[in-house]
């Protein structure tokens, strides 16, 4: 199940833990359980510290990880948490051995001071890669406040506890029993839904704030890159994103990146904040961008917020980055995340054994039928022009699956449901115009990317597809704005080229800044002469 190299260096991982810890797990005599015996038999002979027992649960296959002698401070996992979540498993077992996780110390306090008793469970698909940040940051809830527990269930391994509960989409969040949350969720969005006061403190610090030299807007690759190299001409640089990582985050694999032979998007993004952290970069996470105020007198130009604060500065880097585009046909928003879904990776697992759709026939839609065929009963492929626009290579793969069906010149008008859950979509024939109903229990849409950008407008010129318009410096047609990544006219939306476009884009900030005469941007500017 591991192999010696994943041996070797979990056995070093192992070695930091503080505290003996038992495995308790939950068995029978199914396939799925003797895998997990398998797994928590060399978890054991890892580590001297580690112990294995049993004790019955609810939910078999499962097992608890608990401290020895503190039964308080301890996680449960339902199923076999390989894939994504084997660092949730690790993390979770050096976390319970009392090794100190690696988050600010505000937080820590918050989650301590939780003065209630909080049941979690997450459903989890082992391909999402969203998932761990959800599973990770309640698991450290529970160890760290003996009033919170959490299990992680795996979705696909209790289908039908997921159909009970009518869970289409993943992570998805319980709290007491109830809905918590859906998506991806970071420690800090959990206690701040816990803690109604945690927004107001939050903006409160955010107020606080003297402006920057340079704000970045956006924490994918362009905003990453464009907040390193402001941050390296020693001016006062800041970085404000909805998420950090942005559509990285939804990215499963990347290979062609052209630093390392493969990566996932999760991974990538995390590399994206180390560094960015590493340099004096002011870091405001898990803020959201309303509007934008040209400079007044006094030189600074302004950014809204959500939270109703505004943070000021001599120069902005735009990068908003990108979102999935939507059909906007009748019932897709109604029966989101209850049979419509974007993200093949993370959903597929949960439509086992059904019938299912998929949106758009570029190479985003071809990828996602071909994954999806090996997990659903079956999928149609629907595609609004005469042919599919996707490689051939993709193509040709597509076309060798027995349970697939393309239909192209297909305009989706309805997705239909009984209230509770998709059950149908209804198309257009585009050549004969006739209408066609399909019956399915899930839609996959895969039909591109729509900028962030409408709150940017009238503030600065957008082209018609809504993306901002910059030229070959990033430069807007706002003095002191320049933008880069996904959300600008730059013709192709590819991660190193946003990388590429955000360090321009902070060059040219910087430039701006010092023919703006700034006293910070000039100091830095003799500072780095050299080079």
């Amino acid at each position: 199940m591991l192999d010696d190299s994943l041996k070797t260096q979990l056995a070093a991982y192992l070695e930091r833990l503080q505290h003996p810890v038992e495995l308790l797990a939950s068995l029978d005599g199914s396939e799925a359980s003797t895998e997990l015996r398998q797994l928590l038999d060399t978890l054991a002979s890892l580590s001297p510290k580690i112990s294995l027992g049993e004790q019955a649960d609810e939910r078999t296959p499962s097992f608890l990880i608990r401290r020895a002698g503190a039964p308080e401070v301890a996680v449960r996992f339902a199923g076999i948490p390989l894939g994504h979540e084997f660092t949730s498993l690790v993390l979770a077992l050096l976390q319970v051995g009392g090794h100190p996780p690696k988050v600010e110390q505000e937080l820590l306090d918050a989650a301590r001071a939780l003065d209630a008793d909080l049941h979690f469970e997450t459903y989890y698909s082992l391909s999402c890669q969203n998932c761990p940040d959800v599973v990770q940051a309640l698991n450290l809830l529970a160890v760290l406040n003996p009033r919170v527990s959490h299990v992680a269930i795996d979705g696909a391994l209790f289908q039908q506890e997921v159909e009970a509960r009518e869970v289409m989409a993943v992570p998805a969040v319980f709290l007491n029993g109830e809905p918590f949350g859906s998506g991806r969720m970071e420690l800090a969005q959990v206690l701040a839904k816990l803690d109604v006061n945690a927004e107001a403190r939050a903006a409160e610090k955010l107020r606080a704030k003297a402006p920057f030299d340079v704000l970045v807007v956006g924490g994918g690759p362009a905003g990453a890159a464009a907040a390193i190299y402001a941050a390296r001409k020693g001016i006062r640089t800041g970085l404000v994103a909805e998420r950090f990582g942005g559509q990285v985050l939804d990215t499963l694999a990347i290979e062609n990146l052209v630093a390392v032979a493969e990566t996932e998007g999760p991974k990538l993004a995390a590399a994206f904040e180390q560094n960015v952290r590493h340099y004096e970069v002011d870091v405001m996470n898990l803020q959201r961008a309303e509007g934008l105020v040209p400079a007044g007198e006094d030189g600074l130009l302004e950014v809204k917020l959500a939270s109703g604060v505004s943070l000021k500065a001599r120069s902005l880097v735009l990068a908003p980055g990108a979102r999935w585009r939507t059909m906007d046909v009748p019932g897709e928003e109604i029966y989101r995340n209850r049979g419509v879904a974007f993200c093949p990776h993370c959903d597929g697992p949960l439509f086992k054994g059904k019938r299912v759709a998929v949106i758009g026939g570029g190479n985003s839609g071809v990828e996602a039928a071909i994954d999806l065929a090996g997990i659903v009963a079956h999928v149609t492929l629907l595609e609004f022009d005469a042919r599919l626009r996707a490689d051939e290579v993709l193509q040709r793969k597509l076309r060798s699956l027995p349970n697939v069906r393309v239909i192209t010149q297909a305009q989706t008008t309805e997705v239909t449901g009984d209230g509770q859950r998709v059950n149908g979509l209804v198309y257009r024939d585009r050549a004969s115009g006739e209408s066609h109903r399909l019956e399915l229990e899930g839609v996959f849409v895969q039909i591109g990317l729509l900028p962030n950008t409408e709150w940017l407008k009238g503030s600065l010129a957008l082209s018609p597809r809504g993306e901002i318009v910059i030229d070959e410096r990033g430069q807007t047609s706002l003095p002191g704005v320049f933008a880069a990544g996904d959300a600008t006219t730059v013709p192709y939306k590819q991660i190193v080229i946003s990388m590429g476009a955000g360090a321009t884009a902070a060059l040219s900030a910087f430039d701006y800044l010092i023919r703006q005469g700034s006293p910070a941007a000039a100091g830095a500017a003799v500072a780095t002469s050299g080079g």
